[in-house]
């Protein structure tokens, strides 16, 4: 059996888009090895059908830390044995790309978002330089990638003219657990219950502004779940306002954990910036986990997200980021009952378009020509 060796600089365990694609390899006759690392907070790793390794480095976070996980992957996939190799993100593509053509072997490049332009890159120009310059050697060389969304793809083969496959990171049907009850997970009874949920809660993705609107939601508990830059931002804004009631904060946990505490919300919020060109185009996963949980959004006006919720009437949009506009969306949404209950009919339609089952026909196609 040929073996594929599957790298990611996320933690293993929150990675669902990378733990579809693993489950995906096998069915196309893959043996699997996925490698990331091993944070200082990461959860235990859960039980997975292909072996894993999580690589503990010294460094977390800047340039050191990208320096030695490109480092460590480098010598790990020169000293393990691969057919195929599969990248995932633009930081992990350097060290795959040069042991493919050391080795012989194919490679698959995955992009779950426009990298380069990251508002993490964008605010920082000399080190966004050094991450296009990478993609700008590497990407005319290849033939073929995939990615998360339409316009993505079309950024892609427009600029480097290669064939761009499209596979949205949509929630399998069969990982939806049983909601969990509000007792056990502390939430009031007697609240509406938001969530904003993901592992990249960072700037410029309207958490703030949520937390903000708080203030004129006294009928509404927010559950946040995930990790993020901004989240010791806004635990100090819950802390500074007393907002203890009102905001609850969850860390990062295995997917099915996550999935239940979802299904306790009446509305979900995806509200990225339109600020930079990877958000004006991004199709975030919490969007899918969200209709498969059967929660109607509220979201920015983005062009990808605004395609699906206009599509299939499934929730409402924010005009503006200012707390008291959140806030009244809020409340117009929840006062709505009418319009609550058809946004809840029509994901259930949503949900069974809507999944992995589905989209993996076509990653499956893909994966098969490189067995």
């Amino acid at each position: 059996m040929k073996r594929v060796i599957v790298s990611v600089i996320n933690d293993l365990v929150t990675d669902q888009r990378v733990n579809k694609s693993c489950l995906t390899l096998q069915k196309a006759g893959f043996e699997v090895l996925l490698v990331g690392r091993r944070q200082r907070k990461s959860p235990p790793m859960d039980e997975r059908p292909y072996k894993t390794r999580r690589m503990k480095l010294l460094f977390e976070k800047g340039p050191l830390f990208y320096a030695e996980f490109n480092f460590r992957l480098f010598l790990f996939l020169l000293f393990h044995r691969c057919n195929c190799l599969l990248s995932n993100d633009l930081d992990t593509l350097w060290p795959n790309f040069w042991i493919s053509k050391l080795k012989g072997v194919k490679l698959i490049y995955d992009s779950h978002e426009y990298f380069t332009e990251v508002p993490e890159l964008v605010s920082r120009p000399r080190v966004q330089r050094v991450w296009k310059r990478i993609e700008g050697r590497i990407l005319p060389k290849m033939s073929e990638m995939i990615t998360v969304c339409q316009s993505i793809a079309d950024l892609f083969h427009e600029k480097y003219g290669l064939k761009v496959h499209v596979i949205r990171n949509i929630p399998m049907r069969a990982m939806l657990p049983a909601p969990a009850s509000r007792e056990e997970v502390g939430l009031d009874l007697n609240k509406h219950v938001l969530v904003l949920q993901g592992s990249g809660i960072n700037i410029q993705r309207g958490s703030e502004e949520l937390v903000d609107a708080m203030e004129y939601l006294d009928d509404c508990q927010l559950v946040i779940i995930g990790g993020g830059d901004v989240l010791p931002i806004l635990k100090e804004k819950v802390e500074a306002n007393h907002w203890e009631d009102r905001v609850k904060f969850f860390p990062r946990m295995p997917y099915q954990k996550m999935m239940a505490i979802t299904q306790l919300a009446d509305l979900g919020f995806t509200l990225d910036k339109d600020t930079n060109l990877n958000y004006h185009f991004s199709l975030p996963n919490k969007l899918f986990d969200y209709i498969q949980a059967g929660v109607p959004v509220v979201a920015s006006h983005l062009t990808e997200i605004e395609r699906i919720i206009t599509h299939y009437n499934i929730g409402t949009f924010i005009e503006n980021h200012e707390p008291k506009t959140i806030a009244e969306t809020i409340k117009n949404a929840l006062n709505d009952e009418k319009t609550l209950a058809e946004w809840k009919n029509n994901l259930i339609f949503a949900a069974q378009e809507l999944c992995w089952e589905n989209e993996e026909k076509a990653l499956l196609k893909i994966y098969e020509r490189y067995v």
